[in-house]
């Protein structure tokens, strides 16, 4: 059989739904929260130079901006394709392969690919402060850029981390010339950035939402990150939590010719946004749940208003059968519980080898979904908890706050 054959085949058994293998991407700073399920003695795996697994990421195609040593497909989601086996192949063949038939007309059309992903980061420290380029900087550096929106799950919070507490942006009474005097003072000492900053603590079960060009330092909770299909940062602030942050990381994104210029990097900010007085009234996320239409099931928007991703959150109660129908592609996480997605078994792991099969990850082509999957919580006691990612072709996301 083919490579496309296979590709078609595998499609077809699953209905129009494809069965993921986790991806893990470890990092060099920080340090692992532990939370992400994994085995306590695979938090290494990829070995200790490349630093502990802080991320699980989620019907990616994108590969991990990890250095030189980063792994060809670091980053990348796979496709299962034969349990007994481990047989699987990259998701980003089956979209080449499948193209509209899995991610619908719109987004081929408009990206020609999956342009969005997700991930479950996990840090035990806060990051450090930091922002991701615009579309138009990321350009530059052959990349993409990356706005984003977290959401914070409670099935994966039981410990919040060191310091549960988020910088987005800056106080709006700071001055350009306080923030270019962090940068300039990068290499010198410690630059003290976030307190130019203003913080707000964690809710559990809401989100935020973060546009390209704001600086920010999230906080050390595991976070459910819809995101644009990217990995582009530039870190502004040297030391976190007593961790030292290489002088690369300030550079790293910045096209060669403007890596010794701060004028130039401190321009990647978006000002406006990032010193706005009512950012959280504009970018702060509650829940939106939906009307309630088929008993047993509950939907929620946690990720919406904006114009590049989204994402909802669906329960369903103990021993109920349901039909999620939605009207674009996406890629499901379970977090909580165990029962049946369409044709497989699902349920959430609790706690997995590196290089395990899971039953927690599909991703759903727009045809499935717009036909409805029909799921099962085989549970008497819990509730089945999924989280949805989308691009942004989803005509039914809220478009305002």
């Amino acid at each position: 059989m083919s490579c496309k054959e296979k590709i078609r085949s595998v499609f077809q058994k699953g209905e129009g739904v494809l069965h993921l293998m986790p991806t893990w991407v470890p990092r060099g700073f920080n340090e692992p929260g532990r939370r992400l399920r994994l085995h306590p003695d695979d938090y290494y795996a990829l070995g200790m130079d490349r630093g502990g697994i802080c991320e699980r990421w989620l019907g990616s195609l994108a590969k991990a901006l990890n250095g030189p040593k980063t792994g060809e497909t670091e980053g990348m989601s796979y496709v299962l394709e034969d349990a007994a086996t481990k047989e699987q192949s990259l998701l980003k063949d089956y979209v080449e392969e499948l193209g509209a038939e899995l991610l619908g007309d719109t987004l081929m059309e408009k990206y020609g690919t999956w342009p969005a992903f997700a991930k479950l980061y996990d840090y035990d420290k806060p990051l450090f402060h930091h922002l991701h380029l615009t579309e138009e900087r990321a350009q530059k550096i052959g990349m993409h850029g990356k706005p984003e929106a977290y959401y914070f799950p409670r099935q994966y919070n039981s410990y919040l981390g060191r310091f549960p507490l988020t910088y987005f942006g800056f106080d709006p009474s700071t001055t350009k010339e306080e923030v270019m005097e962090c940068l300039r003072n990068y290499d010198i000492k410690d630059n003290r950035i976030t307190e130019l900053s203003r913080a707000y603590r964690i809710q559990l079960g809401t989100g935020w939402y973060t546009p390209a060009g704001v600086i920010h330092a999230p906080a050390s909770v595991v976070t459910y990150e819809p995101q644009w299909n990217s990995d582009v940062n530039t870190i502004m602030e040297n030391v976190t939590m007593g961790e030292v942050n290489p002088h690369n990381l300030l550079t790293d994104c910045a096209p060669e010719a403007e890596k010794d210029d701060l004028e130039a990097i401190f321009a990647q900010i978006n000002w406006e946004e990032s010193t706005r007085k009512d950012y959280k009234e504009v970018y702060f996320r509650a829940p939106k749940p939906l009307e309630n239409t088929q008993e047993g099931l509950q939907e929620a928007w946690v990720a919406y208003a904006n114009e590049w991703i989204a994402a909802k959150e669906v329960t369903v109660a103990p021993g109920a059968q349901v039909t999620l129908t939605d009207q674009a592609c996406y890629c499901a996480l379970v977090v909580q519980g165990h029962g049946t997605f369409g044709v497989f078994e699902c349920e959430a792991p609790g706690m997995l080898r590196y290089g395990d099969i899971s039953g927690d990850e599909y991703f759903v082509s727009e045809q499935a979904a717009k036909k409805g999957i029909c799921i099962r919580n085989t549970s008497s006691y819990e509730p089945l908890v999924i989280l949805q990612n989308f691009a942004n072709n989803n005509p039914a996301v809220p478009a305002t706050v």
